[in-house]
């Protein structure tokens, strides 16, 4: 069964490792589109993780692409990197940011 990305972003703050995120002081804004199109945003600060849907103001790094392949990118189906080098995955602001964000979950 195919996890949806309301489920991915409900299971989030379970998957969150605070240890790998010290130091950490940013939020991330998440923009999909397609079929399960929606905007979520995730602040990351203190060794906490908030998730919240809608839009954020001031976005440290933005995240935008179809659903589907997020979802894939999120739980480790698809490399972020090669998503990124296909067009499926478009990324703005703090790139350092990004490379960093995977290793601050749990992927199954």
């Amino acid at each position: 069964m195919t996890i949806t990305v309301a489920e991915l972003f409900e299971k989030m703050p379970a998957a969150f490792i605070p240890e790998k995120a010290v130091g950490v002081d940013a939020t991330i804004q998440f923009k999909f589109t397609g079929e399960q199109a929606g905007d979520w945003f995730v602040i990351i600060k203190d060794g906490k993780l908030t998730v919240t849907k809608g839009v954020h103001p001031t976005p440290k790094l933005t995240l935008a692409a179809a659903g589907t392949d997020a979802v894939k990118v999120l739980t480790g189906e698809m490399d972020g990197m090669q998503a990124f080098m296909q067009g499926k995955l478009r990324l703005t602001g703090d790139m350092s940011l990004a490379m960093k964000l995977i290793s601050m979950f749990k992927i199954k």
